[in-house]
């Protein structure tokens, strides 16, 4: 495997970086997540129509650039280090991969272009606080509980007799940008109890029934929403209930989970190069703090701690399987390197409107999404088999868990 960076990869990088750095300095994002989008949209639209940020990963048939997921991963990094509240998780990470995988013909054609042009926004709408089981990042999704498991509660579908398409009703909260998609994809079961399948589901933003309401979230710059469906028409993705939706929600999540990682590696590298700032500008008994040896060393341990986050996130950027190790490492990261920026600022470091409590809420919130770190790595353990006998598959050891 070559892991140099091609040219075209490395403009990727330079251009978003200084587009970012003139457009989504930290005055801008906290202007731009009070907003009723929650993000820039002209900022979006630059970036749609100059780079085609949205459509990286889409194949050119459907007016995407392209480009291989590692591609978006890089991207995501300096997206990352500016914390660039935009749609682009939700629509390009979340998305869009779904539609690719699971979509039919018209679909595809249809939802991919406006997609990766930017004009379409897309939310992947999970019930409960489940999004990291059903991508399959901290337990296996196969059995389908984490939408509801067939009974009361989570979002249930039906087809109406003498009517075409489906109807659904329920409810789906913490929706990354769910408020401001012009496009759902829902997760719900049908069948009822007996025959319970999780399938996926096509929702216009303007469809009736649809009712949405951004909720107050710890990290502004993910906006979160409840989504509320009350007999709400819905088109099957794919158009077959056989579909194996469960396995084309885990390989979006190993592959969500190698951007995360790059993601929260861009965010830990740009709170430490900040930190590093300050502690040269910053004296105390007549020099820099950032003189002091125990200062020295705790930054040092700090780039320690970033650079492996990297390493893993690059890795697993070009072998999504690994993404979950990546994105514990990368989170875990992030968690401390903002946390000791923090402390590295003092007194008005602890304040809450300083920018470090950006890359603070950052770190909880994303954890809080898609970890936590611990069940990342003891679901990674799992699946290799780490704890599993001899002559015992790794599933046999959970079940027996689960029955004790």
């Amino acid at each position: 495997m070559d892991a140099a960076f091609t040219a075209e990869q490395e403009e990727i990088r330079r251009t978003l970086r200084e587009i970012l750095g003139k457009r989504c300095g930290p005055d801008e994002v906290k202007a731009a997540v009070r907003t009723d989008a929650g993000y820039d949209p002209e900022l979006w639209q630059q970036l749609a129509r100059q780079l085609g940020l949205p459509g990286l990963a889409v194949a050119e048939e459907y007016g995407g650039v392209g480009c291989v997921p590692a591609d978006l991963a890089l991207a995501c990094e300096e997206t990352g280090r500016a914390l660039l509240p935009s749609p682009l998780l939700a629509t390009a990470v979340l998305a869009a991969p779904l539609v690719t995988a699971l979509g039919s013909p018209a679909q595809r054609s249809a939802l991919l272009p406006p997609l990766a042009a930017g004009t379409l926004t897309a939310a992947l709408a999970v019930p409960g606080a489940a999004l990291s089981t059903a991508l399959g990042l901290t337990a296996d999704n196969v059995a389908g509980e984490w939408a509801g498991g067939g009974r009361a509660g989570g979002v249930q579908a039906r087809r109406p007799e003498g009517e075409e398409g489906w109807r659904l009703y329920g409810e789906a909260a913490q929706v990354l940008d769910g408020h401001s998609a012009g496009l759902l994809l829902v997760a719900a079961h049908a069948g009822g109890f007996a025959r319970s399948r999780a399938l996926l589901f096509l929702v216009r933003g303007d469809a009736p029934g649809l009712v949405r309401s951004r909720q107050a979230a710890l990290d502004e710059t993910r906006p979160q929403a409840r989504v509320q469906l009350r007999d709400t028409p819905a088109e099957l993705l794919g158009g077959r209930e056989d579909a194996d939706v469960a396995g084309a929600l885990a390989a979006t999540g190993r592959g969500a989970a190698a951007v995360l990682a790059a993601e929260a590696v861009g965010a830990a590298e740009q709170a430490l190069v900040r930190t590093v700032d300050y502690v040269r500008q910053r004296e105390q008994f007549g020099r820099a703090i950032g003189s002091f040896q125990a200062v020295k060393h705790r930054l040092a341990d700090l780039y320690v701690r970033v650079q492996a986050a990297r390493s893993a996130a690059y890795y697993a950027a070009w072998d999504p399987e690994q993404g979950g190790l990546a994105l514990a490492q990368a989170l875990e990261a992030l968690r401390v390197t903002s946390g000791e920026a923090i402390q590295l600022h003092g007194g008005i470091g602890f304040t809450w409107e300083h920018d470090a409590h950006l890359y603070f809420k950052r770190a909880a919130a994303d954890e809080l999404l898609f970890g936590p770190v611990h069940r990342l790595r003891a679901h990674a353990a799992d699946r290799a088999g780490l704890f599993a006998g001899p002559d015992r598959s790794p599933r046999d050891e959970r079940v027996e868990r689960v029955a004790v």
